[in-house]
Protein backbone atom coordinates (compact mmCIF):
# COMPACT_ATOMS: atom_id res chain seq x y z
CA UNK A 1 0.00 0.00 0.00
CA UNK A 2 2.80 2.44 0.91
CA UNK A 3 4.56 1.63 -2.38
CA UNK A 4 1.38 2.40 -4.29
CA UNK A 5 1.00 5.63 -2.37
CA UNK A 6 4.56 6.75 -3.17
CA UNK A 7 4.03 5.97 -6.84
CA UNK A 8 0.90 8.11 -6.82
CA UNK A 9 2.82 11.03 -5.24
CA UNK A 10 5.63 10.82 -7.79
CA UNK A 11 3.41 10.52 -10.84
CA UNK A 12 3.82 13.24 -13.47
CA UNK A 13 0.95 15.72 -13.51
CA UNK A 14 -1.19 15.45 -16.61
CA UNK A 15 -0.26 17.50 -19.64
CA UNK A 16 -2.09 20.79 -20.17
CA UNK A 17 -3.54 21.65 -23.55
CA UNK A 18 -3.35 25.28 -24.64
CA UNK A 19 -2.98 27.42 -27.74
CA UNK A 20 -0.42 30.14 -28.34
CA UNK A 21 -1.57 33.00 -30.57
CA UNK A 22 0.81 35.60 -32.05
CA UNK A 23 -0.68 38.65 -33.81
CA UNK A 24 0.65 41.65 -35.68
CA UNK A 25 -1.57 44.30 -34.09
CA UNK A 26 0.26 47.32 -35.46
CA UNK A 27 -1.99 50.07 -36.80
CA UNK A 28 0.35 50.79 -39.69
CA UNK A 29 1.02 54.11 -41.41
CA UNK A 30 1.64 54.54 -45.16
CA UNK A 31 4.43 57.15 -44.93
CA UNK A 32 7.84 56.19 -43.59
CA UNK A 33 9.15 59.76 -43.28
CA UNK A 34 7.83 63.29 -43.69
CA UNK A 35 8.39 66.80 -42.48
CA UNK A 36 8.17 70.55 -42.99
CA UNK A 37 10.82 72.79 -44.54
CA UNK A 38 11.55 76.49 -44.97
CA UNK A 39 14.48 78.71 -45.76
CA UNK A 40 16.82 78.82 -42.77
CA UNK A 41 17.31 82.56 -42.52
CA UNK A 42 15.72 85.74 -41.26
CA UNK A 43 12.71 84.98 -43.48
CA UNK A 44 11.11 81.56 -43.99
CA UNK A 45 10.67 82.42 -47.69
CA UNK A 46 13.20 81.10 -50.17
CA UNK A 47 13.96 84.14 -52.32
CA UNK A 48 15.76 84.08 -55.69
CA UNK A 49 19.33 82.91 -55.13
CA UNK A 50 18.48 81.19 -51.84
CA UNK A 51 17.86 77.49 -51.13
CA UNK A 52 16.33 75.00 -48.71
CA UNK A 53 17.30 71.40 -47.98
CA UNK A 54 15.69 68.24 -46.65
CA UNK A 55 17.51 65.17 -45.31
CA UNK A 56 16.03 61.67 -45.39
CA UNK A 57 16.63 57.94 -45.78
CA UNK A 58 15.23 55.82 -48.58
CA UNK A 59 15.24 52.33 -50.04
CA UNK A 60 15.17 51.25 -53.67
CA UNK A 61 11.79 52.02 -55.24
CA UNK A 62 10.97 54.84 -52.83
CA UNK A 63 10.70 58.47 -53.93
CA UNK A 64 10.67 61.85 -52.21
CA UNK A 65 7.88 64.31 -52.88
CA UNK A 66 7.52 67.92 -51.73
CA UNK A 67 5.19 70.89 -52.23
CA UNK A 68 5.93 74.62 -51.99
CA UNK A 69 3.97 77.66 -53.17
CA UNK A 70 4.87 79.69 -56.25
CA UNK A 71 4.82 82.72 -53.97
CA UNK A 72 3.78 85.39 -56.47
CA UNK A 73 0.69 83.58 -57.70
CA UNK A 74 -2.87 83.00 -56.55
CA UNK A 75 -2.75 79.22 -56.08
CA UNK A 76 0.18 77.65 -57.91
CA UNK A 77 2.61 75.24 -56.31
CA UNK A 78 5.74 73.31 -57.23
CA UNK A 79 5.96 69.56 -56.72
CA UNK A 80 7.55 66.56 -58.43
CA UNK A 81 5.31 64.43 -60.59
CA UNK A 82 4.00 61.58 -58.43
CA UNK A 83 5.23 59.46 -56.77
CA UNK A 84 8.15 61.88 -56.40
CA UNK A 85 11.81 62.25 -57.29
CA UNK A 86 13.40 58.90 -58.14
CA UNK A 87 16.30 58.07 -55.79
CA UNK A 88 17.87 54.87 -57.15
CA UNK A 89 18.50 53.34 -60.55
CA UNK A 90 16.91 50.01 -61.41
CA UNK A 91 20.20 48.38 -60.35
CA UNK A 92 20.01 50.01 -56.92
CA UNK A 93 22.64 52.72 -57.47
CA UNK A 94 21.86 55.98 -55.63
CA UNK A 95 21.01 58.87 -57.97
CA UNK A 96 22.94 62.12 -57.51
CA UNK A 97 23.06 65.48 -59.21
CA UNK A 98 20.51 67.69 -60.93
CA UNK A 99 16.97 66.28 -60.85
CA UNK A 100 15.19 69.54 -61.69
CA UNK A 101 13.50 68.02 -64.73
CA UNK A 102 11.27 66.00 -62.37
CA UNK A 103 9.77 69.16 -60.81
CA UNK A 104 6.47 70.47 -62.20
CA UNK A 105 4.34 73.57 -61.71
CA UNK A 106 0.73 72.87 -60.68
CA UNK A 107 -2.49 74.87 -60.50
CA UNK A 108 -4.35 74.05 -57.29
CA UNK A 109 -7.68 74.85 -59.00
CA UNK A 110 -9.13 76.91 -56.16
CA UNK A 111 -8.41 80.51 -57.32
CA UNK A 112 -8.64 82.34 -60.65
CA UNK A 113 -5.09 83.11 -61.74
CA UNK A 114 -3.76 86.61 -62.26
CA UNK A 115 -0.58 87.54 -64.09
CA UNK A 116 2.21 86.25 -61.85
CA UNK A 117 4.29 88.84 -60.00
CA UNK A 118 4.76 90.78 -56.79
CA UNK A 119 1.49 92.69 -57.34
CA UNK A 120 -0.69 89.57 -57.43
CA UNK A 121 -3.80 89.85 -55.24
CA UNK A 122 -3.58 86.98 -52.72
CA UNK A 123 -5.59 84.85 -52.55
CA UNK A 124 -7.66 86.49 -55.28
CA UNK A 125 -11.04 85.35 -56.59
CA UNK A 126 -12.24 81.83 -55.87
CA UNK A 127 -12.74 79.43 -58.76
CA UNK A 128 -16.45 78.91 -59.36
CA UNK A 129 -16.18 75.78 -61.45
CA UNK A 130 -14.59 73.46 -58.89
CA UNK A 131 -11.39 72.90 -60.85
CA UNK A 132 -9.10 70.00 -60.05
CA UNK A 133 -5.31 70.10 -59.72
CA UNK A 134 -3.67 70.33 -63.14
CA UNK A 135 -0.17 70.86 -64.45
CA UNK A 136 0.75 74.29 -65.81
CA UNK A 137 2.80 73.94 -68.98
CA UNK A 138 3.69 77.28 -70.47
CA UNK A 139 0.35 79.05 -69.87
CA UNK A 140 -2.43 78.70 -67.33
CA UNK A 141 -6.20 78.67 -67.95
CA UNK A 142 -6.27 82.48 -68.03
CA UNK A 143 -3.47 82.69 -70.61
CA UNK A 144 -0.76 83.85 -68.20
CA UNK A 145 2.70 82.67 -69.25
CA UNK A 146 5.22 80.83 -67.06
CA UNK A 147 8.76 79.61 -67.46
CA UNK A 148 9.29 75.89 -66.99
CA UNK A 149 9.52 74.75 -63.38
CA UNK A 150 13.06 73.48 -64.02
CA UNK A 151 14.05 77.06 -64.95
CA UNK A 152 12.54 78.49 -61.76
CA UNK A 153 14.10 76.02 -59.34
CA UNK A 154 17.12 73.74 -59.34
CA UNK A 155 16.79 70.49 -57.39
CA UNK A 156 19.95 68.52 -56.57
CA UNK A 157 20.39 65.16 -54.84
CA UNK A 158 23.45 64.21 -52.82
CA UNK A 159 23.92 60.68 -51.48
CA UNK A 160 25.35 60.83 -47.96
CA UNK A 161 25.88 57.08 -47.55
CA UNK A 162 24.05 54.31 -45.69
CA UNK A 163 20.75 55.04 -47.51
CA UNK A 164 20.67 58.74 -46.58
CA UNK A 165 20.21 61.64 -49.00
CA UNK A 166 20.11 65.42 -49.01
CA UNK A 167 17.80 67.21 -51.45
CA UNK A 168 18.73 70.86 -51.98
CA UNK A 169 16.36 73.16 -53.89
CA UNK A 170 17.68 76.52 -55.09
CA UNK A 171 15.47 79.37 -56.27
CA UNK A 172 16.74 80.20 -59.76
CA UNK A 173 13.70 82.25 -60.79
CA UNK A 174 15.54 85.56 -60.55
CA UNK A 175 17.08 85.05 -63.99
CA UNK A 176 13.68 84.50 -65.64
CA UNK A 177 10.63 86.59 -66.50
CA UNK A 178 8.84 84.93 -63.54
CA UNK A 179 10.84 85.77 -60.38
CA UNK A 180 9.08 84.49 -57.26
CA UNK A 181 9.74 83.42 -53.68
CA UNK A 182 9.06 79.85 -52.54
CA UNK A 183 6.99 79.33 -49.42
CA UNK A 184 7.59 76.96 -46.51
CA UNK A 185 6.44 73.50 -47.57
CA UNK A 186 6.22 69.82 -46.74
CA UNK A 187 7.94 66.63 -47.92
CA UNK A 188 7.08 62.93 -47.67
CA UNK A 189 8.26 59.42 -48.54
CA UNK A 190 5.94 56.42 -48.82
CA UNK A 191 6.67 52.91 -47.59
CA UNK A 192 7.20 50.30 -50.28
CA UNK A 193 5.89 46.78 -49.66
CA UNK A 194 5.72 43.92 -52.10
CA UNK A 195 7.22 46.18 -54.74
CA UNK A 196 4.41 48.78 -54.51
CA UNK A 197 4.30 52.12 -52.72
CA UNK A 198 1.63 52.24 -50.03
CA UNK A 199 0.80 55.83 -50.97
CA UNK A 200 2.10 56.85 -54.41
CA UNK A 201 0.28 60.23 -54.14
CA UNK A 202 1.27 61.45 -50.68
CA UNK A 203 0.66 65.20 -51.14
CA UNK A 204 -1.64 65.69 -54.13
CA UNK A 205 -3.15 63.84 -57.08
CA UNK A 206 -3.25 65.20 -60.61
CA UNK A 207 -6.85 65.62 -61.82
CA UNK A 208 -8.31 65.43 -58.32
CA UNK A 209 -9.45 68.23 -55.94
CA UNK A 210 -6.89 69.71 -53.58
CA UNK A 211 -7.14 68.13 -50.12
CA UNK A 212 -5.68 67.79 -46.61
CA UNK A 213 -4.34 71.33 -46.33
CA UNK A 214 -2.56 71.63 -49.68
CA UNK A 215 -4.77 74.64 -50.51
CA UNK A 216 -3.22 76.53 -47.57
CA UNK A 217 0.20 76.07 -49.16
CA UNK A 218 -0.95 76.86 -52.72
CA UNK A 219 -2.90 80.00 -51.77
CA UNK A 220 -1.07 81.37 -48.71
CA UNK A 221 2.23 79.51 -48.38
CA UNK A 222 1.09 78.12 -45.01
CA UNK A 223 2.35 74.55 -44.47
CA UNK A 224 0.82 73.96 -41.02
CA UNK A 225 -2.34 72.08 -42.03
CA UNK A 226 -0.74 69.76 -44.59
CA UNK A 227 2.22 69.24 -42.26
CA UNK A 228 -0.14 68.10 -39.50
CA UNK A 229 -1.97 65.79 -41.90
CA UNK A 230 1.13 64.03 -43.20
CA UNK A 231 2.51 63.73 -39.68
CA UNK A 232 -0.60 61.69 -38.87
CA UNK A 233 0.09 59.51 -41.92
CA UNK A 234 3.73 58.90 -40.93
CA UNK A 235 4.95 56.17 -38.61
CA UNK A 236 5.62 52.47 -38.48
CA UNK A 237 4.81 49.80 -41.03
CA UNK A 238 6.39 46.38 -40.70
CA UNK A 239 5.49 42.76 -41.33
CA UNK A 240 6.55 40.04 -38.90
CA UNK A 241 8.33 36.96 -40.19
CA UNK A 242 7.08 33.38 -39.61
CA UNK A 243 7.07 33.02 -35.82
CA UNK A 244 9.43 30.67 -33.98
CA UNK A 245 7.84 29.07 -30.89
CA UNK A 246 9.94 26.90 -28.57
CA UNK A 247 8.80 24.87 -25.54
CA UNK A 248 11.65 24.00 -23.16
CA UNK A 249 12.28 22.83 -19.60
CA UNK A 250 15.23 22.84 -17.21
CA UNK A 251 17.47 25.12 -19.31
CA UNK A 252 17.95 28.82 -19.90
CA UNK A 253 16.34 30.58 -22.85
CA UNK A 254 17.82 28.57 -25.74
CA UNK A 255 17.54 31.42 -28.29
CA UNK A 256 19.93 34.11 -27.03
CA UNK A 257 21.16 36.23 -24.15
CA UNK A 258 21.54 39.99 -24.22
CA UNK A 259 25.15 41.12 -24.01
CA UNK A 260 26.48 38.14 -25.96
CA UNK A 261 27.19 37.94 -29.68
CA UNK A 262 25.05 35.91 -32.05
CA UNK A 263 25.85 32.21 -31.51
CA UNK A 264 25.90 31.36 -35.19
CA UNK A 265 23.08 28.82 -34.82
CA UNK A 266 20.45 30.54 -36.98
CA UNK A 267 19.28 33.57 -35.00
CA UNK A 268 21.12 35.84 -37.46
CA UNK A 269 19.12 34.40 -40.36
CA UNK A 270 15.89 34.95 -38.44
CA UNK A 271 16.85 38.54 -37.52
CA UNK A 272 18.16 39.53 -40.96
CA UNK A 273 16.00 37.50 -43.35
CA UNK A 274 13.02 36.25 -41.35
CA UNK A 275 14.19 32.65 -41.89
CA UNK A 276 13.53 30.69 -38.68
CA UNK A 277 14.18 27.24 -40.16
CA UNK A 278 17.91 27.11 -39.45
CA UNK A 279 17.50 28.04 -35.80
CA UNK A 280 14.52 25.66 -35.47
CA UNK A 281 16.57 22.74 -36.79
CA UNK A 282 19.36 23.47 -34.31
CA UNK A 283 16.99 23.82 -31.35
CA UNK A 284 15.53 20.38 -32.03
CA UNK A 285 18.95 18.88 -31.22
CA UNK A 286 19.20 20.50 -27.76
CA UNK A 287 18.55 18.63 -24.53
CA UNK A 288 15.77 20.39 -22.64
CA UNK A 289 13.98 21.57 -25.78
CA UNK A 290 10.67 19.72 -25.92
CA UNK A 291 9.05 21.08 -29.10
CA UNK A 292 9.78 23.63 -31.83
CA UNK A 293 7.35 25.26 -34.27
CA UNK A 294 7.69 27.74 -37.14
CA UNK A 295 4.33 29.42 -37.79
CA UNK A 296 3.83 31.15 -41.16
CA UNK A 297 0.72 33.19 -41.88
CA UNK A 298 -1.76 31.72 -44.30
CA UNK A 299 -1.40 32.86 -47.93
CA UNK A 300 1.20 35.57 -47.35
CA UNK A 301 3.65 33.62 -45.13
CA UNK A 302 4.53 36.87 -43.27
CA UNK A 303 2.29 38.55 -40.71
CA UNK A 304 1.18 41.87 -42.19
CA UNK A 305 -0.01 44.75 -39.96
CA UNK A 306 -3.43 46.36 -39.96
CA UNK A 307 -3.74 48.93 -42.75
CA UNK A 308 -6.46 50.31 -45.03
CA UNK A 309 -9.19 48.72 -42.94
CA UNK A 310 -7.64 45.24 -43.04
CA UNK A 311 -6.95 43.54 -39.70
CA UNK A 312 -3.40 42.44 -38.91
CA UNK A 313 -2.46 38.80 -39.47
CA UNK A 314 -2.14 36.21 -36.72
CA UNK A 315 -0.92 32.64 -36.30
CA UNK A 316 -1.63 30.02 -33.66
CA UNK A 317 -0.35 26.65 -32.49
CA UNK A 318 -1.90 24.10 -30.14
CA UNK A 319 0.51 23.00 -27.41
CA UNK A 320 0.68 20.13 -24.93
CA UNK A 321 2.76 21.25 -21.96
CA UNK A 322 3.63 20.20 -18.41
CA UNK A 323 4.33 22.04 -15.20
CA UNK A 324 7.74 23.71 -15.39
CA UNK A 325 7.67 24.12 -19.17
CA UNK A 326 8.62 27.52 -20.57
CA UNK A 327 7.91 29.13 -23.94
CA UNK A 328 10.20 31.35 -25.99
CA UNK A 329 9.04 33.26 -29.08
CA UNK A 330 11.02 35.08 -31.80
CA UNK A 331 10.09 36.86 -35.06
CA UNK A 332 11.83 39.42 -37.27
CA UNK A 333 10.93 43.11 -37.37
CA UNK A 334 10.54 42.71 -41.12
CA UNK A 335 11.55 46.20 -42.24
CA UNK A 336 14.86 46.31 -40.40
CA UNK A 337 18.42 45.15 -40.97
CA UNK A 338 18.60 42.73 -38.02
CA UNK A 339 15.97 43.54 -35.39
CA UNK A 340 13.83 40.82 -33.88
CA UNK A 341 11.06 40.52 -31.31
CA UNK A 342 11.56 37.89 -28.60
CA UNK A 343 10.50 36.98 -25.09
CA UNK A 344 12.40 39.00 -22.48
CA UNK A 345 11.32 36.68 -19.70
CA UNK A 346 10.20 33.06 -20.16
CA UNK A 347 6.47 32.47 -20.56
CA UNK A 348 5.05 29.93 -18.11
CA UNK A 349 3.59 27.42 -20.54
CA UNK A 350 0.82 26.33 -18.16
CA UNK A 351 -0.53 29.84 -17.63
CA UNK A 352 -3.19 31.54 -19.71
CA UNK A 353 -3.35 35.21 -20.60
CA UNK A 354 -1.69 38.06 -22.48
CA UNK A 355 2.11 37.98 -22.35
CA UNK A 356 2.78 40.84 -24.75
CA UNK A 357 4.36 43.03 -22.07
CA UNK A 358 7.09 40.42 -21.74
CA UNK A 359 8.17 40.78 -25.38
CA UNK A 360 11.19 42.91 -26.27
CA UNK A 361 12.71 44.25 -29.49
CA UNK A 362 16.38 43.36 -29.97
CA UNK A 363 19.23 44.32 -32.29
CA UNK A 364 21.07 41.15 -33.32
CA UNK A 365 24.31 43.09 -33.82
CA UNK A 366 25.18 41.37 -37.10
CA UNK A 367 24.10 44.05 -39.60
CA UNK A 368 24.54 47.84 -39.71
CA UNK A 369 21.23 49.49 -38.88
CA UNK A 370 19.40 51.85 -41.23
CA UNK A 371 16.12 53.72 -40.95
CA UNK A 372 13.51 50.93 -40.56
CA UNK A 373 11.56 50.69 -43.79
CA UNK A 374 13.92 53.01 -45.69
CA UNK A 375 17.23 51.17 -45.96
CA UNK A 376 18.78 49.98 -49.21
CA UNK A 377 20.51 46.99 -47.55
CA UNK A 378 17.49 45.69 -45.64
CA UNK A 379 16.86 42.12 -46.83
CA UNK A 380 13.12 42.58 -47.29
CA UNK A 381 13.76 45.71 -49.35
CA UNK A 382 15.77 43.73 -51.89
CA UNK A 383 19.40 43.77 -50.78
CA UNK A 384 22.03 42.25 -48.46
CA UNK A 385 22.72 43.75 -45.00
CA UNK A 386 26.13 45.29 -44.28
CA UNK A 387 28.06 43.22 -41.72
CA UNK A 388 28.83 44.38 -38.19
CA UNK A 389 29.84 42.44 -35.07
CA UNK A 390 28.21 43.65 -31.88
CA UNK A 391 26.56 42.08 -28.87
CA UNK A 392 22.79 41.54 -28.88
CA UNK A 393 21.05 44.43 -27.16
CA UNK A 394 17.51 45.69 -26.71
CA UNK A 395 16.57 48.43 -29.19
CA UNK A 396 16.06 51.75 -27.36
CA UNK A 397 12.88 53.70 -27.93
CA UNK A 398 13.16 56.33 -29.26
CA UNK A 399 16.23 55.20 -31.17
CA UNK A 400 18.62 56.85 -33.62
CA UNK A 401 16.07 56.58 -36.43
CA UNK A 402 12.51 56.79 -35.19
CA UNK A 403 10.12 56.54 -32.25
CA UNK A 404 8.30 53.22 -32.07
CA UNK A 405 4.91 52.45 -30.55
CA UNK A 406 5.02 50.35 -27.40
CA UNK A 407 5.80 46.69 -28.10
CA UNK A 408 2.25 45.48 -27.21
CA UNK A 409 0.99 47.89 -29.90
CA UNK A 410 3.03 45.97 -32.49
CA UNK A 411 2.99 42.31 -31.45
CA UNK A 412 0.48 40.51 -29.24
CA UNK A 413 1.25 37.11 -27.67
CA UNK A 414 -1.47 35.25 -25.80
CA UNK A 415 -1.91 31.78 -24.37
CA UNK A 416 -5.52 30.56 -24.57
Amino acid sequence: MSCDKDNDNNAMPPAVSSTIVVENVLQAKPLVESGNFQHEGSSPLTMPGESFSVHFSAAKGQAVSFATMYGWSNDLFFAPANPGIKLYTEEGTPIEGDVSAQIKLWDNGTRINQAPGAAVNHPGTAETTGQNIMEVTGTDAQGNKYAAASALMKAELKYEGNSTFTLTVTNTSGATTNPTPFSPGVWAISYIAGGSLLNPNPLYENGKPSANGLTNIAEMGNNAALGTYIQGQTGIFTPLSPVLVVVYNGIDNPLFKTGENDRGKGLKELAQQGNANILAAYLKTLSGVKSVYVLPAANTNILLPAINGQAGAKVSQQLSVNEGDKIAVATMYGFSNDWFFATKTPIDATKKGDFSSGIGLYDNGTAIDQFPGAGITQFNLADTPLVENKAIQEVPNPNAFTTLPSIPEIIKVTIQ
